[in-house]
This record gives C-alpha cells, structure tokens and sequence, in this order.
C-alpha cells in the first residue's frame, strides 16, 4: 500500500489539531509543526474542510478544529477523504474487478488485502495516535520483527 504525501500530511495535520485541545489551530502553528509548506498545508486542510472533517474560522481568533471529536476519525477516514478508497484495482473496487482462467481467483486475494488494510485503518483513531495509546494490535502486529524487515522489491 502506498500512503501518499497528501494522506501523510493531511493525518498529521489532523494529529496536531486533536493534540492542542484549542478551540482552533492557526495554520502557521500547524505547519511550524509539522513542517508542512503553508500552501500545501492550505489545500490540504482545505480537502478536510470539504470531507467533513475540520472546520475553519477567518479572522486574528481564526484557525482550524476538527468537526467532530478526535476518537470519531480513523485514519481509513483521512485515506478515503484524501485519495478514495482504501483499496482499489486499477481504479475499480475490488468487487467490480472479474478475471477469467487462472487468474479468477485474484479477485479474492484483493478483496482479502482491503478487508485487512480496513481491520487496521478503521479501528486507529486521530486521537488514539495524538495521545500515543494506540490500540494494542498495533503493538502486536509492530512487535513481530518480520514487520520491520525489507523485502526486497525492483532494483533501484
């Protein structure tokens, strides 16, 4: 699975928004933080804003807030407002992809490969990561030291 730079920043602008506990964040706070170009920051935080997931406010006492409480939104919530679904098959969803001969049974390997990207992304949420209490499944999946091993992949 590839996590995209948008996703990436938009999860950590999520993250410094549900730790400050302000009723807003300026943006030049939030990308001071995170070391996010402001205009990146900008468009970013104005895709959450159209997915429902921050709110903003103009004005010297202006800034983001989350739309709803941190516990509410998993970051499979951030991935699907950023870039679409969390799986998909060039392009389709993985249900709407049929093959024929030998490779008819591919169709259930992607639909496995959403089913386990969603038991992880669904069940972590902005605040369990902004609190650093993350659900202990996670601990139990990073624990295994294969986790951290690279496999290895095309030649650079």
């Amino acid at each position: 699975m590839h996590i995209s730079a948008r996703v990436d920043y938009a999860v950590r602008i999520l993250l410094e928004i549900a730790r400050a506990q302000a009723d807003s964040v300026k943006a030049d706070v939030l990308s001071a933080a995170q070391a996010i170009p402001p205009k990146i920051l900008e468009s970013t935080a104005a895709e959450l804003r159209r997915a429902g997931l921050v709110t903003s406010r103009r004005g010297p006492d202006g800034g983001y807030r989350l739309a709803r409480p941190a516990t509410e939104i998993s970051v499979a919530d951030v991935i699907r407002a950023m870039e679409g679904p969390l799986a998909s098959v060039r392009g389709e969803r993985p249900e709407d992809v049929r093959y024929a001969g030998a490779a008819e049974p591919l169709q259930r390997v992607w639909i496995a490969l959403r089913v386990n990207i969603r038991a992880v992304l669904e069940r972590v949420s902005i605040a369990e990561i902004a609190v650093d209490e993350l659900p202990a499944f996670v601990g139990e999946l990073t624990d295994d030291p294969g986790a951290w091993q690279r496999r290895p992949g095309p030649p650079a």
